[in-house]
């Protein structure tokens, strides 16, 4: 028998100019364009472009999805000590929580959680020389840590969606994530 995919729920959040709202878009693109999934995308942020708070919400689902929110969300990965306070809460208790371990301090509404955590802004800005593209280091990172989408429809998605010219700078900094997050699952046994 197949396997299918239930409703899977995953909010990007952190604050304007990180990349979120491209990051939640992205995902959305590899499952629905690369992977053959259905797949849901919406934004929502502050009233500033830079530097208010921002979140992307994707649903990805092997079944047509008739409610685009979410309901019950199962992966949150966040960049800003702000969408930690605001969306950790309301996060599913068996859910997955994602973090910049840099920009984010982990409190107790975290206790329970399965936290896996990269320092992506500072492995973009040492490793790269550009902190903007961490966004695409957590990407990478996610790629690694979930199965929600596959690597492949990952990569081919972002390289489709950031600005001509940068997409060895993009394409160096997914692997990055990828292969930190990859380490981290070899060394977890997992």
């Amino acid at each position: 028998m197949e396997h299918r995919m239930s409703r899977i729920e995953v909010r990007i959040a952190g604050f304007g100019g990180q990349g979120i709202i491209r990051s939640g878009n992205i995902i959305g693109t590899a499952a629905a364009i690369h992977d053959g999934k259905y797949a849901t995308f919406t934004q929502s942020y502050g009233p500033e472009s830079r530097g208010g708070a921002c979140a992307a919400q994707v649903i990805i689902s092997d079944e047509p999805i008739h409610y685009p929110h979410l309901l019950d969300p199962r992966i949150l990965v966040v960049m800003s000590q702000g969408a930690y306070n605001k969306y950790v809460p309301g996060l599913n208790r068996d859910g997955l929580l994602l973090v910049d371990e840099d920009l984010v301090e982990l409190g107790e509404e975290a206790a329970g959680l399965r936290v896996l955590s990269i320092p992506a802004t500072r492995l973009a800005e040492e490793e790269l020389g550009r902190r903007i593209v961490a966004n695409v280091v957590m990407l990478g990172f996610f790629a690694a840590m979930t199965d929600v989408v596959s690597v492949d429809a990952l990569r081919q998605a972002v390289l489709e969606s950031v600005p001509k010219g940068t997409e060895e700078l993009n394409q160096r900094a997914f692997e990055l994530g990828y292969e930190y997050g990859r380490r981290m699952a070899d060394s977890n046994g997992g």
